[in-house]
């Protein structure tokens, strides 16, 4: 296994409409892991939900999260951020990155309804590794039955 990547390594990992796992923290310390749209945008992850999300909630009063992108196909890449997020509650840049990922993971010809129905106040969950974590197996190619195609 490869480790310490750099995020151009990963390829094309971060640009796949594949869902996050994100790990928000409750009062008691026990983790929420919910599966989520992503986008990786000047060296940092994005995630929409709404204001008053428990994710949101979970980040505001814990002050940490981390989050888990990979693929199931070889060369099995992934990488994880741990950090302290920042909530950014403009409504405006909210909605403007809830359209732009949902358009990678829908499409053009169904993004338009899908945000039309978005009446939430959207905030921006801000991802900014302070721990990064990255992977493939590339190097293992023999271990899973041959050359990658």
């Amino acid at each position: 296994m490869r480790k310490g990547l750099s995020v151009a390594e990963l390829g094309d990992l971060l640009e796949r409409p594949l869902n996050a796992t994100l790990a928000t923290y409750r009062r008691d310390g026990s983790v929420l892991l919910s599966p989520v749209w992503h986008e990786w945008q000047d060296g940092g992850l994005n995630i929409v939900t709404t204001a008053d999300d428990i994710k949101a909630r979970h980040i505001e009063r814990q002050k940490r999260a981390s989050a888990v992108v990979s693929d199931n196909d070889f060369p099995f890449r992934g990488i994880e951020i741990s950090c302290e997020p920042i909530l950014v509650r403009d409504a405006d840049v909210g909605r403007e990155t809830m359209v732009r990922i949902a358009r990678r993971y829908l499409g053009e010809a169904r993004v338009a309804k899908y945000a039309a129905n978005v009446t939430d106040e959207m905030i921006v969950i801000r991802m900014v590794p302070g721990e990064l974590r990255t992977w493939d197996f590339a190097d293992d190619v023999e271990l899973f039955g041959g050359a990658a195609e």
